[in-house]
């Protein structure tokens, strides 16, 4: 597999790690429904504008456009929903820290579904990054949240394992551009859906230095996802996913200058870190060996 790869899902990584920075700052002025819609919004434009300069639809099939419909309503309606929801309960560290544990579920499909193999540094690797996610949430109990919060985050990690797999699915079908602007769209179209239904059409709007945060989020968290997408075009879903899950390092390292006030790291944060740093190395440095 290439090395390219491995590089796009740290950057994808890394992306998704300013979000969640940027999501926090927001959501101090705003709520998360308002982050959210934004975030759809910003994704739509900019991926939409980026199958028009790549030189427009390409090859789309039913399968293609099922399986990254499937996606938007899975991972970004289900799981980015969650995540952000997820952050203002429980805080950006805690919430990126759970959401790493959508590589056992992506995985795990991965293995059942599209046959891949199972090798000893992935599998350590990832039982490694899992065993440090569970300490960062373990670090962040002294926070005050009550600990039937931690779900919200759980569950946003098994939407983005299982999208993992349809992403993976839906590129052997169509393009990586054109199949991540389907996705977004399709959470936008049925989010704004749902606002307008429930009669929460506030939501909608947002001003001042919440809608700054919320805009420069959406660009990070689509970039990511778009990234993602790339490098399971080029690579296998168990490797992948994983890499893409080390956010939580970028997340801790972000915090220490851009969240300080608002959270505060622990020694079992740290220590939940360095072993995701650990993982990352097992799966990049030794699972092609």
């Amino acid at each position: 597999m290439p090395r390219m790869a491995h590089l796009l899902a740290l950057m994808a990584a890394f992306s998704s790690a300013a979000a969640t920075i940027f999501i926090r700052q927001g959501l101090r002025d705003s709520g998360p429904y308002t982050g959210f819609w934004i975030n759809l919004v910003v994704g739509t434009v900019g991926l939409w504008t980026g199958v028009l300069l790549t030189g427009g639809f390409g090859r789309l099939s039913a399968a293609g456009l099922g399986f990254f419909v499937l996606a938007g309503l899975i991972g970004t309606v289900a799981g980015r929903l969650l995540r952000f929801v997820g952050i203002e309960k429980v805080g950006a560290s805690i919430a990126a820290g759970l959401g790493n544990l959508h590589p056992l579920v992506s995985s795990g499909l991965a293995i059942l579904l599209l046959g891949e193999r199972v090798t000893a540094p992935l599998l350590a690797g990832t039982v490694v990054i899992v065993l440090g996610a569970s300490l960062l949430s373990a670090g962040g109990r002294r926070l005050g949240f009550r600990p039937r919060h931690l779900a919200i985050p759980l569950l946003s990690a098994t939407c983005f394992g299982v999208v993992a797999v349809l992403r993976k699915l839906g590129l052997s079908h169509t393009g990586a551009v054109l199949g991540s602007a389907i996705n977004v769209t399709t959470a936008l179209v049925v989010f704004a859906a749902l606002l307008l239904a429930s009669g929460h059409r506030s939501a909608m709007v947002c001003r001042g230095r919440s809608l700054a945060c919320f805009v420069a989020a959406g660009i990070a968290e689509n970039a990511a996802v778009f990234l993602t997408v790339v490098a399971l075009g080029l690579g296998t879903v168990s490797v992948v996913a994983p890499l893409s899950g080390a956010a939580p390092i970028f997340v801790l390292l972000l915090s220490f200058f851009f969240l300080r006030g608002v959270e505060r790291l622990s020694g079992r944060v740290v220590l939940g870190t360095l072993l995701i740093v650990v993982g990352v190395y097992l799966i990049t440095a030794l699972s092609g060996r």
